[in-house]
Protein backbone atom coordinates (compact mmCIF):
# COMPACT_ATOMS: atom_id res chain seq x y z
CA UNK A 1 0.00 0.00 0.00
CA UNK A 2 1.86 2.91 -1.29
CA UNK A 3 2.57 6.21 0.60
CA UNK A 4 -0.04 4.16 3.68
CA UNK A 5 2.58 2.43 5.12
CA UNK A 6 4.04 4.69 8.06
CA UNK A 7 6.96 4.14 10.34
CA UNK A 8 5.07 2.79 12.93
CA UNK A 9 2.58 0.87 11.08
CA UNK A 10 4.50 -2.42 12.04
CA UNK A 11 5.21 -1.50 15.58
CA UNK A 12 0.97 -1.59 15.97
CA UNK A 13 0.99 -5.30 15.22
CA UNK A 14 0.42 -7.41 17.82
CA UNK A 15 2.68 -10.15 18.68
CA UNK A 16 0.99 -13.34 17.53
CA UNK A 17 0.45 -11.06 14.27
CA UNK A 18 3.54 -10.76 13.62
CA UNK A 19 5.08 -14.37 14.81
CA UNK A 20 2.46 -16.13 12.37
CA UNK A 21 3.22 -13.70 9.64
CA UNK A 22 5.56 -15.29 6.42
CA UNK A 23 5.02 -13.13 3.80
CA UNK A 24 6.17 -9.08 4.52
CA UNK A 25 6.41 -7.03 1.43
CA UNK A 26 7.47 -3.50 2.81
CA UNK A 27 8.58 -0.83 0.24
CA UNK A 28 9.09 2.80 0.99
CA UNK A 29 10.50 4.09 -2.37
CA UNK A 30 7.66 7.11 -2.90
CA UNK A 31 9.21 8.20 0.89
CA UNK A 32 12.25 10.95 0.55
CA UNK A 33 14.58 11.33 3.27
CA UNK A 34 16.20 8.50 5.26
CA UNK A 35 12.85 6.84 7.08
CA UNK A 36 13.02 3.38 7.25
CA UNK A 37 9.71 1.15 7.76
CA UNK A 38 11.16 -1.40 9.34
CA UNK A 39 14.05 -1.98 11.93
CA UNK A 40 16.13 -5.19 12.44
CA UNK A 41 14.87 -5.34 15.87
CA UNK A 42 10.88 -5.22 15.18
CA UNK A 43 12.36 -7.70 12.63
CA UNK A 44 13.35 -10.29 15.08
CA UNK A 45 9.01 -10.54 16.23
CA UNK A 46 8.83 -11.98 11.95
CA UNK A 47 10.05 -15.45 13.44
CA UNK A 48 7.88 -17.05 10.61
CA UNK A 49 8.63 -15.20 7.77
CA UNK A 50 9.70 -16.68 4.59
CA UNK A 51 9.21 -14.14 2.21
CA UNK A 52 10.18 -10.76 2.18
CA UNK A 53 10.43 -7.87 0.20
CA UNK A 54 12.21 -4.16 0.84
CA UNK A 55 13.98 -1.51 -0.80
CA UNK A 56 17.72 -2.62 -0.55
CA UNK A 57 18.64 0.55 1.75
CA UNK A 58 16.62 -0.69 4.29
CA UNK A 59 18.17 -4.15 4.21
CA UNK A 60 21.07 -3.83 6.86
CA UNK A 61 23.83 -6.04 8.09
CA UNK A 62 21.87 -6.52 11.12
CA UNK A 63 18.91 -7.29 9.34
CA UNK A 64 20.85 -10.20 8.00
CA UNK A 65 22.30 -11.25 11.24
CA UNK A 66 18.26 -11.29 12.95
CA UNK A 67 17.47 -12.95 9.58
CA UNK A 68 20.20 -15.78 10.48
CA UNK A 69 19.06 -16.41 13.93
CA UNK A 70 18.08 -20.36 14.73
CA UNK A 71 14.89 -19.04 16.13
CA UNK A 72 13.40 -18.13 12.52
CA UNK A 73 12.33 -20.25 10.40
CA UNK A 74 14.68 -20.11 6.81
CA UNK A 75 14.21 -17.74 4.30
CA UNK A 76 13.46 -19.12 0.56
CA UNK A 77 12.44 -15.72 -1.06
CA UNK A 78 14.51 -12.26 -0.76
CA UNK A 79 13.12 -9.35 -2.98
CA UNK A 80 15.00 -6.43 -3.05
CA UNK A 81 14.45 -3.23 -5.03
CA UNK A 82 17.73 -0.69 -5.41
CA UNK A 83 16.58 2.67 -6.49
CA UNK A 84 18.77 5.92 -7.15
CA UNK A 85 16.93 7.94 -5.11
CA UNK A 86 16.71 5.58 -1.93
CA UNK A 87 20.96 5.49 -2.23
CA UNK A 88 20.67 9.55 -2.56
CA UNK A 89 18.71 10.14 0.69
CA UNK A 90 20.33 6.94 2.03
CA UNK A 91 23.58 5.12 1.79
CA UNK A 92 24.34 1.80 1.36
CA UNK A 93 26.95 2.13 4.63
CA UNK A 94 24.94 -0.49 6.32
CA UNK A 95 24.37 -3.06 3.83
CA UNK A 96 25.02 -6.60 4.73
CA UNK A 97 28.89 -7.50 4.25
CA UNK A 98 29.23 -11.10 2.45
CA UNK A 99 30.16 -12.82 5.45
CA UNK A 100 26.64 -11.51 6.86
CA UNK A 101 25.55 -13.24 3.34
CA UNK A 102 27.12 -16.47 4.18
CA UNK A 103 25.61 -16.62 7.88
CA UNK A 104 22.58 -15.96 6.31
CA UNK A 105 22.28 -18.73 3.65
CA UNK A 106 23.87 -21.14 6.12
CA UNK A 107 20.78 -21.16 8.26
CA UNK A 108 18.56 -20.31 4.92
CA UNK A 109 20.07 -22.82 3.03
CA UNK A 110 17.52 -22.56 -0.14
CA UNK A 111 17.17 -18.99 -0.16
CA UNK A 112 17.35 -17.03 -3.60
CA UNK A 113 17.02 -13.23 -3.98
CA UNK A 114 15.37 -11.26 -6.81
CA UNK A 115 17.25 -7.77 -7.21
CA UNK A 116 15.29 -4.86 -9.24
CA UNK A 117 17.96 -1.91 -10.02
CA UNK A 118 16.34 1.26 -11.35
CA UNK A 119 18.74 4.03 -12.10
CA UNK A 120 21.75 2.81 -10.34
CA UNK A 121 25.56 3.53 -11.10
CA UNK A 122 28.00 0.66 -11.97
CA UNK A 123 30.07 1.52 -9.53
CA UNK A 124 27.29 1.01 -6.73
CA UNK A 125 26.51 -2.21 -8.35
CA UNK A 126 29.36 -3.69 -7.87
CA UNK A 127 29.67 -2.45 -4.06
CA UNK A 128 26.37 -4.39 -3.46
CA UNK A 129 26.85 -7.84 -5.70
CA UNK A 130 28.50 -9.50 -2.99
CA UNK A 131 29.90 -12.81 -3.84
CA UNK A 132 28.00 -14.86 -1.81
CA UNK A 133 24.19 -13.44 -2.38
CA UNK A 134 22.26 -16.74 -4.04
CA UNK A 135 21.22 -14.08 -6.87
CA UNK A 136 18.46 -16.07 -8.96
CA UNK A 137 16.74 -12.62 -10.80
CA UNK A 138 18.24 -9.35 -11.59
CA UNK A 139 16.67 -6.96 -13.63
CA UNK A 140 18.65 -3.07 -14.43
CA UNK A 141 15.68 -0.62 -15.33
CA UNK A 142 17.94 2.81 -16.36
CA UNK A 143 16.53 6.45 -18.03
CA UNK A 144 19.86 7.90 -17.46
CA UNK A 145 22.24 5.25 -16.21
CA UNK A 146 23.56 2.68 -17.64
CA UNK A 147 24.96 -0.87 -16.87
CA UNK A 148 28.56 -1.37 -17.67
CA UNK A 149 29.66 -4.87 -18.95
CA UNK A 150 31.90 -4.95 -16.17
CA UNK A 151 28.57 -5.28 -14.00
CA UNK A 152 27.61 -8.00 -16.52
CA UNK A 153 30.89 -9.85 -16.34
CA UNK A 154 30.40 -9.91 -12.62
CA UNK A 155 27.09 -10.92 -12.63
CA UNK A 156 27.92 -14.22 -15.22
CA UNK A 157 31.46 -14.93 -13.10
CA UNK A 158 29.78 -14.77 -9.69
CA UNK A 159 25.87 -16.09 -9.94
CA UNK A 160 26.14 -18.75 -12.59
CA UNK A 161 24.63 -21.31 -10.42
CA UNK A 162 22.08 -19.47 -9.32
CA UNK A 163 21.15 -17.06 -12.02
CA UNK A 164 17.63 -17.73 -14.16
CA UNK A 165 16.22 -14.48 -15.17
CA UNK A 166 18.73 -11.46 -16.32
CA UNK A 167 16.44 -8.23 -17.91
CA UNK A 168 18.60 -5.15 -19.28
CA UNK A 169 15.92 -1.89 -19.79
CA UNK A 170 17.39 1.62 -20.87
CA UNK A 171 14.39 3.54 -21.46
CA UNK A 172 16.35 6.19 -23.70
CA UNK A 173 14.65 8.84 -25.75
CA UNK A 174 17.77 8.52 -28.37
CA UNK A 175 17.26 5.63 -30.73
CA UNK A 176 20.37 6.23 -32.14
CA UNK A 177 23.27 5.82 -29.53
CA UNK A 178 22.41 2.73 -27.87
CA UNK A 179 25.34 1.72 -25.05
CA UNK A 180 27.38 -1.39 -26.53
CA UNK A 181 28.39 -3.86 -23.76
CA UNK A 182 31.08 -5.51 -25.98
CA UNK A 183 32.90 -2.31 -26.67
CA UNK A 184 36.51 -2.69 -26.20
CA UNK A 185 36.34 -6.42 -25.35
CA UNK A 186 37.18 -9.52 -26.63
CA UNK A 187 34.09 -11.09 -25.72
CA UNK A 188 30.44 -10.10 -25.26
CA UNK A 189 29.32 -9.79 -21.80
CA UNK A 190 25.92 -11.09 -22.92
CA UNK A 191 27.09 -14.41 -24.63
CA UNK A 192 29.91 -14.92 -20.94
CA UNK A 193 26.36 -14.71 -19.78
CA UNK A 194 25.02 -17.25 -20.83
CA UNK A 195 27.82 -19.36 -21.70
CA UNK A 196 28.27 -19.11 -17.56
CA UNK A 197 24.69 -19.14 -15.95
CA UNK A 198 23.52 -22.46 -16.91
CA UNK A 199 20.31 -22.33 -15.64
CA UNK A 200 19.32 -18.94 -17.57
CA UNK A 201 15.78 -19.44 -18.71
CA UNK A 202 14.91 -15.76 -19.63
CA UNK A 203 16.77 -12.92 -21.28
CA UNK A 204 15.36 -10.03 -22.05
CA UNK A 205 17.03 -6.72 -23.80
CA UNK A 206 16.41 -3.44 -24.87
CA UNK A 207 17.88 -0.10 -25.37
CA UNK A 208 21.28 -1.92 -26.28
CA UNK A 209 23.25 -2.83 -28.83
CA UNK A 210 22.77 -6.55 -29.34
CA UNK A 211 25.04 -7.85 -32.44
CA UNK A 212 23.45 -10.41 -34.48
CA UNK A 213 26.12 -12.85 -34.62
CA UNK A 214 26.20 -12.85 -30.64
CA UNK A 215 22.50 -13.25 -30.04
CA UNK A 216 22.80 -16.03 -32.17
CA UNK A 217 25.95 -17.49 -30.04
CA UNK A 218 23.07 -16.64 -27.56
CA UNK A 219 20.46 -18.86 -28.78
CA UNK A 220 22.99 -22.30 -29.63
CA UNK A 221 24.89 -21.99 -26.06
CA UNK A 222 21.22 -21.98 -23.74
CA UNK A 223 19.60 -23.86 -26.75
CA UNK A 224 15.66 -24.59 -25.81
CA UNK A 225 16.47 -24.17 -21.98
CA UNK A 226 16.55 -20.98 -22.93
CA UNK A 227 12.67 -20.48 -22.43
CA UNK A 228 12.13 -16.57 -23.16
CA UNK A 229 14.58 -14.71 -25.55
CA UNK A 230 12.55 -11.03 -26.18
CA UNK A 231 15.23 -8.58 -27.61
CA UNK A 232 13.58 -5.51 -29.48
CA UNK A 233 14.13 -4.93 -33.11
CA UNK A 234 15.54 -1.69 -32.72
CA UNK A 235 18.50 -3.08 -30.54
CA UNK A 236 19.84 -5.52 -33.19
CA UNK A 237 22.47 -4.98 -34.84
CA UNK A 238 24.95 -6.43 -38.32
CA UNK A 239 28.53 -6.28 -38.73
CA UNK A 240 29.00 -4.70 -42.37
CA UNK A 241 30.30 -8.06 -43.63
CA UNK A 242 26.82 -9.26 -42.65
CA UNK A 243 25.50 -6.74 -44.89
CA UNK A 244 27.69 -6.59 -47.56
CA UNK A 245 26.39 -10.74 -48.39
CA UNK A 246 24.35 -9.89 -51.72
CA UNK A 247 23.65 -13.80 -51.72
CA UNK A 248 22.01 -13.86 -48.25
CA UNK A 249 19.30 -12.28 -46.52
CA UNK A 250 20.93 -11.11 -43.39
CA UNK A 251 17.72 -10.35 -41.44
CA UNK A 252 16.24 -13.11 -42.45
CA UNK A 253 19.33 -16.06 -41.92
CA UNK A 254 19.94 -14.08 -38.69
CA UNK A 255 16.22 -15.01 -37.57
CA UNK A 256 16.71 -18.95 -39.12
CA UNK A 257 20.14 -18.93 -37.33
CA UNK A 258 18.10 -17.88 -33.76
CA UNK A 259 15.40 -19.98 -34.07
CA UNK A 260 17.26 -22.98 -35.20
CA UNK A 261 19.74 -22.19 -31.91
CA UNK A 262 16.67 -22.52 -29.61
CA UNK A 263 14.78 -25.08 -31.59
CA UNK A 264 11.77 -22.96 -32.10
CA UNK A 265 10.20 -19.88 -34.20
CA UNK A 266 11.80 -16.99 -32.65
CA UNK A 267 11.52 -12.89 -33.74
CA UNK A 268 12.61 -10.14 -32.71
CA UNK A 269 10.06 -7.71 -30.39
CA UNK A 270 8.69 -4.96 -32.82
CA UNK A 271 6.70 -2.97 -30.24
CA UNK A 272 8.77 -2.35 -27.20
CA UNK A 273 4.88 -2.22 -25.46
CA UNK A 274 4.82 -6.09 -26.38
CA UNK A 275 8.02 -7.07 -23.88
CA UNK A 276 6.63 -8.96 -21.31
CA UNK A 277 8.89 -6.60 -18.58
CA UNK A 278 7.57 -3.32 -20.70
CA UNK A 279 5.67 -1.68 -17.54
CA UNK A 280 5.84 1.44 -14.61
CA UNK A 281 9.04 -0.05 -12.90
CA UNK A 282 7.54 -0.47 -9.45
CA UNK A 283 4.60 -2.35 -10.80
CA UNK A 284 6.55 -4.56 -12.35
CA UNK A 285 8.81 -5.45 -9.24
CA UNK A 286 5.58 -5.99 -7.52
CA UNK A 287 4.35 -8.48 -9.66
CA UNK A 288 7.03 -9.80 -10.25
CA UNK A 289 8.20 -10.69 -6.56
CA UNK A 290 4.70 -12.07 -6.30
CA UNK A 291 5.30 -14.34 -8.64
CA UNK A 292 8.72 -14.71 -7.35
CA UNK A 293 7.76 -15.82 -3.78
CA UNK A 294 4.66 -18.34 -5.33
CA UNK A 295 3.83 -21.36 -3.66
CA UNK A 296 6.63 -21.05 -0.49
Amino acid sequence: MLQIVTPTSLSSLSNPIANTMEHLSLLDNHILGNTTLITAVELERFVNLRSLALDFCDFTAEMARVLADSNHVPLHRLSLLVHSVSIMHKSLDNMPKDENWQALTRNSTNLRVYIMAFDVKSDDMLRILKPSIPLERIHFDSYVTCVSGAVVDLISRQYDKFLTHFILMNDVIDMSAFPDLSDNRNEDPLVLLAWRCTRLSLLAVHGYTVWAHNLIAIARLRGSDLKVLEVTEESIEFDQGELADQDVDPVHNFIEQVSLGLGRPWHAVMDIELLSVFTEPTRHFYREMQSFSEGI
